[in-house]
């Protein structure tokens, strides 16, 4: 969605996040663009989420969307944005994204309808006037739920709908217009700049990006850095904090391939990702000491997908590592 990223997300990426004012990436029909990148997140989100959850300590309830509100766009362009998702000009959140194979998409949800109410109850307002304020207020209302309880929507216009969530792993997925290419992890969502979609040929690829940052989440990296007690200021780049944070992208690097693997992705497109993202034009002169270096990142990877290799070979079950006992960040 064409806005800026929330100020909420925090340190846990993939890349460096988009600055808060980036532009959106050059395009004849911009807000088209942006909503066909949110159709496919919602669709490799929801797969990554469910197909895996057996493998998440804790679950919610996973629909299968993406959600919009008109609040994320300028009075200017509104109308515009709102027509690309076949939305109402009105002040209602929306769905901007539906996985093709979802409880949204079985329950006749479509791209663009307003909700103005679950559960017998108006949507959520959010807390202050940030423009995800009344998107993460619904997120995390939901999130709350028993992950397989039905849910019933006022869609207003279309009527009550009424929707049987499946359990998946924590995380709701959003999209933000930037061309810088970066995604980010929060511990509750992920966000994914317009931009990464550059690097990945297909869809198993996006995944592997975005598997990366599910990781995050499942192994509760920013919960475990804040017990750890790293420097997010300045200080992160050095000393025991710069070890701690390429510790958990290590750890969640690791931890994506098996995630793809398990989603019915193939494990080897991290790699090729990352080996694409590596070798990118701009890319900076000096490693930050939080991250590993691309070609370190892109062995780790071939050695999980040679570790599921052989075990499939062998008709083994998969089973992740860290997930069982991730080692302690000290």
């Amino acid at each position: 969605m064409l806005h800026r990223a929330s100020a909420l997300l925090v340190a846990l990426s993939l890349f460096a996040a988009a600055p808060a004012n980036a532009a959106a990436p050059a395009d004849p029909a911009p807000y088209a663009s942006l909503a066909a990148l949110e159709a496919r997140v919602a669709a490799i989100g929801f797969r990554l989420t469910t197909a895996n959850a057996a493998w998440c300590p804790v679950r919610q309830p996973q629909f299968g969307w993406v959600w919009g509100d008109p609040r994320l766009y300028g009075a200017d362009r509104r109308p515009e944005a709102l027509a690309a998702y076949g939305a109402m000009n009105r002040d209602t959140p929306f769905i901007a994204g539906i996985a093709p194979v979802s409880p949204a998409t079985a329950a006749g949800m479509r791209v663009g309808v307003a909700v103005i109410g679950m559960q017998g109850s108006a949507i959520p307002d959010g807390a202050d006037a940030h423009p995800f304020a009344r998107i993460t207020a619904i997120e995390i209302k939901l999130a709350a739920l028993p992950p397989t309880a039905p849910l019933t929507l006022d869609t207003g216009d279309a009527g009550a709908l009424n929707l049987t969530p499946v359990a998946g792993c924590v995380s709701d997925f959003r999209v933000e217009a930037s061309a810088k290419p970066g995604a980010v992890a929060d511990g509750r969502m992920v966000l994914v700049n317009q931009g990464l979609a550059a690097f990945a040929d297909d869809d198993d690829e996006l995944a592997a990006a975005i598997a990366h940052e599910l990781a995050h989440n499942i192994l509760r990296h920013r919960a475990r850095l804040d017990a750890a007690g790293v420097d997010r200021g300045l200080g992160k780049q050095f000393g025991r904090s710069a070890r701690l944070f390429k510790q958990t992208e290590v750890e969640a690097d690791r931890l994506s391939v098996w995630l793809l693997a398990g989603a019915g992705y193939d494990p080897a497109a991290a790699a090729r990702f990352w080996t694409a993202f590596g070798q990118r034009k701009g890319r900076p002169l000096f490693q930050a000491g939080t991250h590993p270096g691309w070609r370190d990142r892109v062995a780790s990877l071939e050695t999980e997908a040679a570790l599921i290799a052989t075990a499939r070979a062998k008709g083994e079950a998969l089973h992740p590592p860290l997930i069982d006992a991730p080692p302690p960040l000290e």
